[in-house]
């Protein structure tokens, strides 16, 4: 097989990994509403421990512990992760929250904003110049956030902690040298005694976070410690794979199946006033993207 066969076929998988994994994210509303009835702590806390668990199992058959061991002799690496913990963490809380309480269109606007946020994250953060398209892009976001405040007479609060907390999360991500599997394991490990404390809480008021539940909400809630990882897991390999730039473009299909699952099957209110926003968002996306482009084919 020549080399340029050799590539191809490596590109395509990784295409088909960036589709499972931004599909299964796109999907999740479908799935979390399913637990409608428990409160959306009680599922992040199941959600953390069986993630834990399967990712330890996992870490187990592929013998990565060494890795995992290497984190804890570095303090810096683990205030680091818990620190990623802490946004992934609330970026979960309010995604089920925004499920449970039919806010998944300012879910989907949320996950749309990421690409701009970690725009503004690179200037304020990292120092990064930004080209007149990419402060194109910005404003067009900022005008989005002022139309939905002006014209829902709201603070589109969803939408920005969603934003925030995952293009902070992405941002302190970079800089750690651990693998994502591992990274997860270690995350998801720090959220445990927010987790055993809220659930002593509310044993002392008669409520059982982990128990109690009939089988299917119990299937439920030990898969959503598998849905966690696995798109993860074909997220990192897509990465491997692919370039940035196709990554980048693969990311706005989570946000679009959102969006969909939103108007189409739970029926949520598309208000004129929202959908400009959406409009104003994604030409900032494509502007973004434009930018992106341009930057990708510049060293050729």
């Amino acid at each position: 097989m020549s080399p340029e066969q050799v590539n191809r076929n490596r590109q395509l998988a990784g295409i088909g990994f960036g589709l499972l994994a931004y599909g299964m994210w796109g999907f999740f509303p479908l799935f979390f509403r399913q637990l409608s009835d428990v409160s959306p702590m009680d599922i992040l806390s199941n959600r953390a421990v069986w993630a834990c668990v399967l990712v330890g199992l996992l870490l187990t058959l592929r013998r990565q512990w060494p890795m995992v061991a290497a984190v804890f002799r570095t303090w810096r690496q683990l205030a680091m992760l818990s620190v990623a913990a802490l946004l992934i963490g609330t970026n979960w809380l309010v995604f089920l929250w925004a499920v449970a309480n039919r806010q998944v269109m300012a879910s989907s606007l949320g996950y749309f904003l990421t690409p701009l946020v970690n725009v503004l994250l690179g200037l304020l953060v990292l120092k990064e110049r930004l080209n007149r398209l990419e402060w194109l892009s910005v404003a067009l976001a900022l005008l989005a956030m002022v139309n939905e405040i002006v014209a829902l007479g709201s603070l589109p609060w969803v939408s920005l902690v969603l934003a925030t907390t995952f293009g902070t999360y992405g941002l302190v991500r970079k800089q750690l040298p651990v693998d994502a599997i591992s990274g997860l394991w270690l995350e998801t490990l720090a959220m445990l005694p927010v987790c055993g404390l809220y659930a002593l809480w509310q044993a002392r008021h008669g409520h059982a976070v982990f128990g109690g539940h009939d089988l299917r909400t119990t299937l439920l809630l030990i898969s959503a410690g598998a849905i966690t990882a696995l798109p993860l897991m074909a997220f990192a390999a897509a990465t491997q794979r692919l370039d940035l730039v196709t990554v980048g473009m693969l990311m706005y299909i989570n946000p679009t199946l959102q969006f969909l699952t939103a108007v189409w099957i739970f029926g949520e209110p598309a208000q004129p006033a929202r959908l400009f926003s959406f409009g104003l968002i994604w030409l900032g996306l494509l502007v973004f993207s434009g930018s992106a482009w341009c930057k990708y084919r510049q060293p050729a």
